[in-house]
């Protein structure tokens, strides 16, 4: 099983160097750390008394690491989940925050457990997600996966710009989905033409 800082240094990989996208309403981001979280930190890494994209172009692949390990694992306690389910639910949350929880309380409301939708793990969160997993293990990783999946598909949906993140020029599956799908088994990837099919409405 992979440590935290194992995963925490491959998700600093996949997400890749500085970029600053218009259409990305993270805007300035560089390993995955956004300038708002950034800010929110109060990183000043330049010195100069603000935060901006200088800081962002300023950050090192390990500071990146301890900030992934300590406000995206530890503080909203995703160690305290199935070592199983960990690096899925970690990398979403450093991809949406809140939401990675939210995905996983409305999957194990559908086991039968009453959690609220909130985005927080507190104890009978981390309970009922426990539970779940133990009566159906495989399911709920994968069930989890696809419901990322699900999620970037419903995202691009509502909002044109970030299509290309799901769809490339070429039709193909984009970065948000072969994301998702790096956490669900291969017998629930979606083929070529499923994934044309999800995307056709797009135009």
């Amino acid at each position: 099983m992979q440590s935290v800082d194992e995963i925490a240094r491959e998700i600093v990989r996949r997400e890749g160097g500085y970029v600053n996208d218009p259409d990305d309403p993270g805007g300035a981001t560089k390993y995955g750390v956004t300038i708002h979280t950034m800010r929110r930190l109060g990183l000043d890494l330049t010195q100069d008394g603000r935060v901006d994209a200088h800081d962002v172009k300023a950050l090192s692949e390990g500071e990146a690491v301890e900030i992934f390990k300590t406000h995206y694992f530890t503080k909203p306690r995703i160690g305290d989940l199935p070592a199983q389910l960990q690096a899925s639910v970690f990398d979403m949350y450093v991809n949406a925050g809140g939401n990675a929880v939210k995905i996983l309380q409305r999957l194990v409301a559908k086991f039968g457990h009453t959690v609220s939708v909130d985005g927080q793990l507190g104890p009978k969160s981390i309970a009922a997600v426990k539970a779940s997993f133990g009566i159906a293990p495989n399911h709920l990783v994968d069930a989890y996966g696809i419901a990322r999946r699900n999620y970037y598909y419903a995202l691009a949906d509502r909002r044109a710009a970030s299509r290309k993140y799901a769809r490339t020029r070429s039709g193909a599956k984009g970065g948000w989905i072969k994301r998702a799908e790096e956490f669900i088994s291969e017998k629930y990837h979606l083929s070529l033409a499923e994934h044309k099919k999800r995307c056709a409405k797009w135009g």
